[in-house]
């Protein structure tokens, strides 16, 4: 028996709502819930249209893993990419007053030249990242000293594209000073700005899966982590399985930087919460540290 093909009219029936959120939620840990009923059948809509405009031959094709376009579609238009420059700015102050001083100082004590390594994950289309290096740019003296590496990954290629191009207009732009915007910024069109270029080369983009654990064994040895914003949308499960993945992504001692409204202490004991002078952050236990 095959079930009623209204996806070209933009109307999943149950069934299909079905299907499709049980499929999602296996690819990425996102749970839409009834109330995101419009929000799902809209865009399942524009996949089964650009498909073909059958939604049981969409489907097989995508439940099959024999077309990743397909798949990877999906998953890039039921993503939210929600962001800004400067965003929960205190914890950008938090990483260059008071979490990479202690990472310099450590690694000095050890005589430890290598690299410092900060992830931004999900990265949406790049103005984390970009404020990140923005900030260690204009506000840590010890740019000078130590070589930063910055990765910015996410699950939707299609914002890791806008991510790479660096272009932004008012909403993006709009906590960013002049004189902030006059240093690492270009006019492009119009009234938007794109990312001095010698900036843009300086992150590494790529995909990644947050719940997907043996694609997040390639992300080793950070010392921060900034991951904010997201797991709100995940289950108990997912969360869990998220908070497993970023801690192995940290070295011993490194920190975790969450959004405002989510909090570990609510998903897993396995990080220890830190009170930083400007806010919370988590952090690994170092080697050797009391359990």
């Amino acid at each position: 028996m095959s079930l009623p093909t209204t996806a070209a009219a933009g109307q999943l029936t149950d069934a299909q709502f079905g299907r499709v959120r049980e499929w999602i939620y296996r690819r990425t840990g996102i749970q839409f819930g009834d109330n995101k009923r419009y929000f799902v059948d809209k865009r399942v809509a524009t996949c089964v249209r650009e498909h073909g405009g059958d939604f049981n031959l969409w489907f097989a094709s995508l439940r099959a893993g024999a077309n990743e376009q397909v798949a990877q579609q999906l998953v890039n238009e039921l993503t939210v990419n929600e962001t800004y420059f400067l965003r929960e700015d205190h914890q950008f102050d938090s990483l260059v007053r008071s979490v990479l001083p202690g990472i310099a100082a450590a690694r000095r004590a050890a005589r430890d030249r290598s690299p410092i390594r900060i992830l931004s994950v999900p990265c949406s289309t790049g103005e984390e990242p970009y404020s990140i290096a923005i900030r260690l740019l204009s506000d840590w003296p010890g740019i000078e000293e130590f070589d930063v590496e910055i990765v910015a990954a996410d699950i939707d290629t299609r914002v890791l594209d806008l991510a790479q191009r660096g272009e932004y207009g008012s909403r993006s732009m709009h906590r960013v000073p002049p004189a902030v915007r006059a240093e690492f910024f270009e006019r492009a069109d119009g009234d938007r700005y794109r990312v001095r270029e010698d900036v843009r080369g300086a992150i590494d983009f790529t995909l990644a899966n947050l719940t997907d654990t043996a694609q997040m064994r390639t992300f080793r040895a950070f010392d921060v982590v900034f991951c904010r914003n997201v797991l709100i949308y995940f289950d108990e499960l997912s969360s869990r399985r998220a908070a497993e993945n970023l801690f192995g992504a940290l070295r011993p001692g490194g920190f975790l930087f969450l959004g405002h409204s989510e909090s570990m202490s609510r998903i897993s004991p396995i990080f220890d919460p830190v009170r930083l002078p400007e806010g919370i952050a988590y952090q690994r236990p170092a080697i050797g540290a009391p359990a």
